[in-house]
């Protein structure tokens, strides 16, 4: 029984090492990792019970991705195994003025293949206080939608948390769907939002005045009242390796923002 069940997929992420790019090396160093999967490996640290449910395909690669979250103190026992294969990323370090570059490898993989009653929602759900998603999965293909949507909907009636970030990828959506069509009902049916103003702005046509956070949560919660809260992360990229990092909550009365950190020569 898990407190957090977080949904999506996983990729090998695949680095040279050091600073180098892919031209400059013979050598990389192989990770894996999912915007979802990352927020459960992150709780189980801090000593929450979580589960993470994905597809991967039944090969070595596949046992491989299962065996990092396994690692992690990560939940995996309604992990399945679909046909397709595993998604990778390729990741180009950036350094001073020269920005990270990621190349993506990843369709059609087993994840994608995956649909409405692939996984037991009711088995998997059942004792769980919060079910995270992020946009990144809807993006991927209409089945993984349809997946996403009988969680969300299976969450809602058992009482259970929806915790939304919204991660718009614009390069992501490329089955014919509107990113707002697919959304709109899995954001109404979430109580925590994770979004910057951009992203409401892009994909719902929701905007604050670019000065108060909470201009723009209230209008999100007029258009999905099921939502309690809206926070973000604000980044200001100074290089590749000099970020100044803050975070704004808004708890659907107040806002309240982190001093920002200056985190000089990121690793």
């Amino acid at each position: 029984m898990a407190e957090l069940v977080s949904f999506g997929e996983v990729m090998m992420r695949l680095t040279p090492p050091g600073r180098k790019k892919l031209l400059q090396t013979d050598q990389l160093d192989i990770l894996y990792s999912g915007a979802e999967a990352n927020v459960s490996c992150a709780l189980a640290h801090w000593g929450f019970t979580t589960s993470h449910i994905t597809a991967f395909p039944d090969n070595p690669l596949g046992r491989a991705a299962l065996a990092s979250l396994r690692k992690m103190n990560v939940g995996v026992e309604h992990v399945v195994f679909n046909d397709g294969r595993l998604g990778l990323y390729f990741v180009e370090p950036g350094a001073m003025n020269r920005a990270t570059a990621i190349t993506y490898d990843r369709l059609p993989s087993a994840f994608s293949h995956v649909g409405r009653g692939s996984f037991d929602w009711e088995t998997i759900l059942d004792g769980a206080r919060v079910l995270h998603w992020t946009g990144i999965t809807p993006a991927i293909s209409q089945g993984a939608a349809d997946a996403l949507e009988e969680a969300i909907k299976t969450a809602n009636r058992k009482g259970v948390t929806v915790s939304a970030d919204i991660n718009f990828r614009s390069g992501l959506w490329q089955y014919g769907k509107k990113p707002a069509e697919v959304l709109e009902p899995l954001v109404a049916g979430s109580q925590i939002i994770v979004a910057a103003e951009s992203d409401t702005e892009s994909i719902f046509g929701i905007r604050g005045n670019g000065r108060d956070y909470a201009e723009a949560a209230r209008a999100v919660r007029q258009r999905f009242p099921s939502m309690k809260c809206m926070l973000a992360s604000r980044r200001l990229a100074k290089s590749a390796s000099h970020n100044q990092l803050s975070g704004v909550y808004w708890n659907g009365e107040d806002v309240y923002e982190t001093p920002v950190h200056d985190l000089d020569n990121i690793v």
